[in-house]
């Protein structure tokens, strides 16, 4: 499949923010947070809603155990529906809220695929003021790797 009609068949699919794809089995975000490693680890499956995202930020924010100072691992490698740009910067504003709890320090995003590799960037964009840096890569190896770099240079976990 072309980079064009991956991006037009994900388009088509995330207009409709209650298609489930054909699937209703599994939880669409989920995270945990290592304590020792200062990392929330978040994963979003398919099928994938707007409001999943969201109340997966406001889950983060009643979380008692997100505090402090924390990196963050976003995996939407197997997410299959775009975002559309204005619901990542509704997301990004969600931040916010957040914040309010815990101090972002660095995130790694991982989109392997071309169309959400496009897209995260863009939320790279709008949700850099809410974190130390934040960069978005094709593999979970690089993402890590980056983590790890950017605390042995000075942003700590």
């Amino acid at each position: 499949m072309t980079v064009a009609a991956e991006y037009a068949l994900q388009i088509k699919r995330s207009t409709d923010p209650t298609d489930t794809f054909g699937r209703s089995d599994s939880t669409p975000v989920s995270y945990s947070i290592d304590d020792v490693e200062k990392l929330i680890r978040t994963t979003s499956l398919s099928p994938l809603t707007f409001a999943d995202v969201l109340d997966h930020l406001r889950t983060l924010k009643d979380d008692p155990a997100c505090s402090g100072r924390l990196d963050v691992l976003l995996d939407v490698s197997d997410a299959d529906s775009l975002p559309a740009a204005t619901q990542l910067g509704a997301v990004a504003t969600e931040l916010a809220g957040v914040r309010a709890k815990v101090q972002f320090g660095n995130c790694a995003v991982v989109a392997p695929r071309n169309a959400m590799f496009g897209m995260m960037r863009m939320f790279e964009v709008l949700a850099a003021r809410y974190f130390d840096a934040i960069q978005v890569f094709r593999s979970s190896a690089e993402a890590e790797a980056w983590l790890v770099a950017q605390c042995e240079t000075g942003g700590a976990r």
